[in-house]
């Protein structure tokens, strides 16, 4: 005979207590505060080009060098650098952005660990909200730097994969750095995603894979050559609305 006791239901109220609904609702004008600064500082740094990575990369890894070298390369190109502030990979892109000729600025988060603002940054902004410091990343950027890094990295690559791919945000460089670090999760893409039919085949034409720093800057002007860097109507309309 099959058992057919009820499953347990967890406890629901419709009420909520009054002092967490006045908690959660003035919540509101700190999110609000965050955009402001936001945009009030990164409106008018044009172009730009957001950078990610690990936070766990040491100074002396070859990881940390490449990435101080193409910020060096991207400040001295014109493009103001945007990492999340932090150690490791944003570090080394702070830091090599302010060897260069354009402003450094830094996205940092409020952490219980590892994320510490480094010293390398013109203009430093601190979120407590991952979702408005991910729209920073977004609104202002002509193009994506990516190198290794683990989860939030992933995040970062993800978030601008589909807003790119569904249209809510202008199509831009999207840079992979270090091919072999790379190849399996594009290999997973071509041989699951697309197989699958979960994305389409042009949608991995979003990357593009260098390994040499000049390379990134290259791909970079490259994209731009025929069009420049001042976003469309229809892409300025768009970025208002993400």
């Amino acid at each position: 005979m099959s058992d057919k006791r009820p499953l347990p239901r967890a406890p629901y109220s419709f009420t909520t207590p009054s002092n967490l609904m006045s908690r959660e609702s003035w919540k509101i004008f700190q999110i609000m505060a965050e955009f402001v600064e936001g945009f009030e500082n990164l409106a008018a740094i044009s172009p730009s080009v957001s950078v990610f990575g690990s936070a766990r990369t040491a100074p002396d890894h070859p990881y940390y060098e490449l990435a101080e070298d193409i910020a060096r390369r991207l400040s001295d190109a014109g493009f103001a650098v945007v990492s999340g502030g932090g150690p490791g990979i944003m570090e080394a892109a702070n830091r090599g952005a302010c060897a260069g000729k354009s402003p450094s600025v830094g996205a940092n988060i409020v952490l219980p660990h590892e994320q510490v603002a480094n010293e390398y940054q013109d203009i430093s902004l601190r979120f407590q909200h991952f979702f408005a410091r991910k729209v920073m990343f977004v609104k202002y950027a002509s193009a994506y730097v990516v190198l290794p890094g683990g989860f939030g990295t992933l995040d970062e690559l993800a978030e601008i994969l589909t807003l790119v791919q569904t249209g809510k945000s202008r199509r831009i460089p999207i840079v992979l750095v270090h091919g072999p670090f790379w190849q399996g999760l594009l290999g997973w893409f071509r041989d699951t995603l697309v197989s699958q039919g979960t994305i389409s085949p042009a949608d991995l034409d979003l990357v593009t894979v260098c390994n040499e720093p000049q390379e990134v800057v290259e791909a970079i002007f490259r994209y731009y050559e025929h069009r420049g860097f001042e976003p469309t109507e229809e892409e300025e309309e768009k970025q208002v609305m993400l």
